[in-house]
């Protein structure tokens, strides 16, 4: 910086001292060091031409001063002609002016008197040397005589130092001065105009005018720049070098121009000889081009010394601009790595589990690259810096520390990250090992829990136990914790208090495992040490085989047989007696350690359950006051932008009414079943109506998260972010409800898995079924409000039961029958909404976007009531067909499932549907006739002779014939009297395409199986059996009560007995493997099939079964009947 300034001080110095030359040298030119007079000043006075210089020369170069016949001459005032006199006298030469003046006085016209009194005033005023004076005397006889004599006698009057020589005419005065020096009016040929003369002056001395003042401005500027103080910040100082350039680029043009002005003056005075070459300049116009060529070379002085001091300066305004650039870019770099630098040290967590751990790696990795932007920047702006300290800067000295400050940021944030990735990298690792321990433990403990008590108890069993528990704790080497303190040790420096707390937790469980499997060895290699111990044959006494006289061969030896035979019955009833006592000790011991295990895996779930309820509660508090409660803040209000204001309920939904139902009720209620947690199935129950808020913030989720993502970027959110320290966004904390309500059944379904044999299972399968439908119903109500094009209010459809997408056929008995052979071999995609009142056909939609956004819409097509419904669950040629017909088969559609149990599914719930409005017409209609009985006559008494029953069972029959339609197998039909269409119902629409695009399909939950179609109780029908025999199956199936046994579509199996709780043994004749099946199943399994004879009424024939079910409950249900058509097989 100091070096800087003395150059800039050097430079001003050396412009002033060349701008100084400059105007001094061209006084020199002009003589205006010693009279500063200029032709400009006294033009009015020069233009009367009283005296005039007309640039001829005397015969020694003398300058001639001409002073022509003026007849005012004594009027002139003194001043004017000392001014004249003085100025003429300043043109020439300083040498020619040395040597003298010669004086021409033209007096030829004018009269002695006047004379003598022009000589006198021009003796008495001529400021110059004299050479010498001619005097043209006057012309006139008497004035000629007059003037010599009185100048003889006067002479010594005139007081000049110089001779006066009275010429009386020119050619006398050519005596003196060459002709060519003369001009016209005295006889000469010298070329002169006054007028020239003078305008000529004027330029000169105007130029000469110009580059004085020039270098005086340029002297004043080139102070100006040096003095001017040089901003500090970016913008000013770039508008100073902007001024500065201007004002430059000023001077330089007038420069420019006076050079111009210059050329043009000296052109001027060349001009005759550039016109005639062999035109000789006279003195006066020589010594003019001479003075203008010098003024010239100093103007071109004058620009070479500004130029060389502009150049000096402009580069210290261009430093100074870099180095605001630069101080600017530190100052915004330095902020922003002071940014990156925080938000670095907020990255303490080590995690809490090893997929904890990757997200914080993946983050750190996210961080580390979107920082690597600004970390480049500082490198680059460092290196822009030792650039300008390689330069020699001018400031190098505020260079150097900002450049130091960078590398040392940029090192320590380099050096910060990779020391937390190398602390995430080991809590990755001992996360890897606690999980590895864990997963070690758990699978230990399954392990145990998994080994059946039975097969233990003998030798092999107990031996083959022994050898799994011995294999798996070798696994143990690289899977456990071997020393605590090792890892205390090795991981010092990540472990946190809880962190530490969890590797004792870990380290316990294993302990405790462990001790665990070594109680199971004890116990198992007791039971493989019971050996059976060999038969001794017991040796007779001695007296035995001494002969008796009365004693024969033969009884002798039958004796000793028996005798031994009691002695190894005694033995082997002690010895039996003895094992079976241990086995029961050791069964009883082995059945205690199973029942440990399991009650440890109960507590395990327990404490998982109420930990995560406890931190989902935690994280709904955090939403609803870090997020939801801020939208009402004022000190909040101007990061909200207008379109976000008001939207926080449907932004958050009813999370708050979640929010309160956990925190004040479940929570707790979930805490007093810490000690059973077997029975934690009640608190579910008990609270199972409360769920029914999550379908209400399911069915908002998609106006949220499409809300959402219009306004993810907002600075509030990020601003609510950074205050609660979240490393996850919004949207993560909104999707915990969702999230939560699907792990309730994962964990209901493992504490089930532990208490199958405990007093609250069935409260726990209640509440896992329970929750299930609430997640069925919640993911139905998520298709619901996606249709569109419906008119009525899906509401009055009532409860929606199912949902899924189907291909369908149409068949009507209506219609041209080219789209009806085209409904036939073309199917529709359509997905079905089965409600307790009516079916809806709508076609599904696949919509453009992200998320929720992406979710299909429901264009409604055409609605069944369901009062005018009925169903043939089988269609010949494919298991996953069925039919849905209206009206009497009027309109029947083809329903083809995705598979048989999709199939199965929907034909046992609707099937539920019918039998329901059968049986509510059922009761409708027994109370109407138990009305009109109390008013007729009692019946006979029950002992009616055969003939009657026979006779009212007969009537029933013929009744139900009467009302049944013909159909493909067995079913129950009730005529209905069908609604009007379009009273309480859409319009059913038939404008289907058949050659519409399949639009996907939606996976139904587990098929529910249930038993044929009821049968009205009367003489025309008895009660559907399942008899022993073979089958061939129609469908698979994969849920018999034994794990192992199976069976697929196509293979013939055996019904052999039928056991407790409607169980039926069964052989799978193409496997050879037996098991048992529920009887409900059976009917599904093998209800097509030819050789069928599991359906039978009181007839021996056999049956399959179609189920038409058409009921209108509004009316008084006058016409039910119950009807069964056989098919041949």
């Amino acid at each position: 910086m100091r070096c800087w300034l003395k150059t800039e001080e050097m430079a001003l110095e050396e412009l002033m001292q060349r701008l100084n030359a400059v105007s001094q040298c061209a006084d020199e030119i002009m003589h205006q060091d010693i009279i500063p007079l200029y032709a400009a000043d006294i033009q009015d006075q020069l233009k009367k031409q009283f005296a005039y210089l007309s640039g001829g020369r005397g015969g020694d170069g003398c300058p001639v001063i001409t002073f022509p016949d003026y007849p005012a001459f004594s009027e002139i005032p003194e001043k004017e002609f000392q001014n004249v006199l003085t100025y003429l006298t300043s043109i020439p030469s300083l040498r020619d002016a040395g040597i003298g003046f010669i004086l021409v006085i033209d007096r030829r016209q004018d009269k002695w008197t006047s004379v003598k009194a022009s000589i006198l005033r021009i003796a008495a005023s001529f400021p110059g040397n004299l050479q010498q004076v001619l005097v043209l005397r006057p012309t006139g006889f008497f004035h000629r005589a007059l003037s010599d004599i009185a100048f003889k006698f006067n002479k010594d009057e005139f007081k000049m130092k110089v001779p006066i020589i009275m010429l009386g005419s020119v050619s006398e005065l050519q005596g003196y001065i060459d002709k060519t020096q003369l001009t016209e009016d005295l006889g000469g040929t010298l070329d002169y105009c006054h007028n020239r003369w003078l305008s000529r002056r004027t330029a000169i001395e105007g130029f000469a005018q110009k580059v004085k003042q020039t270098a005086q401005i340029l002297q004043s500027f080139g102070t100006e720049l040096a003095e001017t103080e040089l901003p500090n910040d970016v913008q000013s100082t770039s508008s100073l070098l902007a001024t500065h350039t201007e004002k430059k680029d000023k001077m330089k043009e007038d420069i420019r121009l006076a050079i111009e002005q210059g050329d043009d003056i000296l052109g001027s005075i060349t001009k005759p000889v550039t016109e005639n070459p062999e035109y000789k300049l006279n003195q006066d116009q020589l010594d003019n081009q001479t003075t203008v060529e010098r003024l010239l070379a100093q103007l071109h002085e004058t620009e070479t010394a500004f130029d060389d001091f502009w150049i000096k300066h402009q580069q210290k305004l261009e430093q100074c601009l870099r180095l605001r650039n630069f101080e600017q870019n530190f100052r915004e770099v330095k902020a922003a790595l002071d940014i990156v630098s925080e938000r670095l040290s907020a990255f303490t967590d080590v995690g809490n589990s090893c997929s904890h751990v990757e997200h914080i790696l993946k983050d750190l990795a996210s961080f580390e690259e979107k920082s690597r932007e600004t970390v480049g920047k500082a490198r680059m702006l460092a290196s822009e810096g030792d650039a300008f300290i390689q330069s020699n800067h001018y400031a190098v000295d505020s260079i150097i520390p900002k450049c130091r400050e960078l590398h040392n940021l940029c090192d320590a944030f380099t050096t910060e990250i990779e020391r937390r990735g190398n602390l995430l990298n080991k809590s990755l690792e001992l996360h890897g090992l606690l999980e590895k321990s864990m997963k070690w433990c758990d699978e230990g403990i399954y392990l145990l829990a998994s080994q059946p008590v039975d097969k233990c108890q003998s030798q092999d069993g107990a031996e083959s136990a022994l050898q799994e528990i011995e294999k798996f704790l070798d696994t143990g080497a690289g899977n456990k914790i071997k020393e605590l303190n090792k890892i205390y040790r090795e991981y010092a420096h990540i472990l946190s208090e809880d962190l530490k707390e969890h590797v004792q937790k870990v380290f316990q469980k294993q302990e405790s495992m462990e001790e665990m499997f070594q109680k199971r060895q004890v116990s198992l290699k007791k039971l493989a040490a019971k050996q059976t111990r060999p038969v001794q044959p017991v040796a007779p006494r001695p007296e035995a085989f001494v002969k008796s006289p009365c004693s024969s061969p033969g009884l002798q030896s039958e004796y000793v047989s028996n005798s031994e035979s009691s002695a190894l019955r005694r033995g082997n009833y002690r010895r039996g007696k003895s094992e079976v006592t241990e086995l029961h000790q050791s069964r009883g011991g082995s059945t205690m350690d199973d029942e440990e295990n399991l009650a440890v895996l109960r507590q395990h779930v327990i404490n998982e359950l109420i930990e995560t309820e406890r931190a989902y509660v935690e994280e709904l508090l955090c939403v609803l006051e870090g997020y939801a409660a801020e939208m009402d803040n004022p000190l909040m209000a101007h990061l909200i932008s207008p379109e976000l204001q008001n939207k926080k309920d449907i932004l958050f939904g009813n999370m708050d009414e979640i929010y309160h139902f956990h925190n004040r009720i479940f929570l707790r209620e979930l805490e007093n079943y810490i000690e059973y947690p077997e029975l934690v199935g009640r608190c579910f129950l008990d609270q199972m109506e409360d769920f029914q808020i999550y379908e209400k913030y399911c069915q908002n989720k998609p106006r949220s998260e499409s809300l959402w993502r219009q306004f993810s970027d907002s600075v509030f959110f990020q601003e609510c972010q950074r205050k609660l320290d979240h490393k996850l966004s919004l949207d993560s904390y909104l999707l915990k409800p969702v999230q939560r309500i699907t792990k309730y059944q994962l964990l209901l379904k493992e504490m089930l898995k532990y208490s199958k044999n405990c007093e609250g299972a069935e409260d726990l399968q209640e509440a896992l079924t329970s929750i299930l439908g609430i997640l069925k119903a919640v993911n139905d109500s998520m298709h619901q409000i996606a249709i569109t094009g419906y008119d009525g209010n899906l509401n009055e459809l009532g409860k929606l039961l199912m949902q899924g997408s189907f291909s369908v056929w149409t068949d009507h008995k209506k219609g041209h029958s080219k789209v009806k052979d085209l409904a036939r071999f073309k199917p529709m995609q359509r997905h079905l909404f089965l409600h307790e009142k009516a079916v809806l056909f709508c076609k599904k939609r696949e919509e453009n976007g992200e998320g929720y956004e992406k979710a299909p819409s429901y264009s409604y097509k055409h609605s069944l009531n369901m009062a005018a419904v009925g169903i043939t669950e089988n269609v010949k040629g494919d298991a996953k067909k069925f039919e849905i017909w209206y009206n009497a088969r009027e309109e029947v559609y083809i329903i083809q499932a995705p598979t048989p149990e999709v199939k199965a599914t929907w034909v046992n719930e609707i099937r539920k549907v019918l039998t329901s409005q059968l049986q509510a017409c059922r009761e409708a209609s027994q109370h109407r006739t138990l009305e009109q009985t109390q008013s007729l006559p009692l019946p006979a008494s029950s002992c009616t002779s055969p003939s009657r029953n026979h006779l009212r069972n007969t009537k029933k029959t013929e009744e139900r014939k009467a009302d049944f339609t013909s159909l493909e197998g067995y079913g129950t039909t009730v005529a209905p009297k069908y609604p009007e269409k379009g009273k309480g119902w859409a319009k059913t629409s038939h404008s289907l395409d058949a050659s519409e695009e399949n639009d996907g399909w939606s996976s139904a939950e587990d098929p529910l199986n249930s038993s044929d179609a009821e049968e009205e109780g009367g003489g025309g029908g008895g009660e559907m059996k399942l008899t022993p025999g073979k089958y061939t199956v129609v469908t698979d199936y994969e849920k018999g009560v034994s794990e192992a046994f199976t069976v697929k579509s196509g293979d013939l199996v055996q019904l052999i007995r039928e056991g407790e709780e409607g169980l039926w043994y069964v052989k799978n004749l193409s496997t050879g493997r037996e098991g048992w099946i529920p009887a409900n199943n059976l009917l599904m399994l093998i209800g097509n099939s030819k050789s069928a004879q599991s359906l039978s009424s009181s007839e021996s024939g056999t049956a399959s079964s179609t189920l038409s079910t058409s009921s209108s409950c509004s009316d008084s249900c006058n016409a039910s009947s119950t009807s069964f058509s056989d098919i041949k097989g």
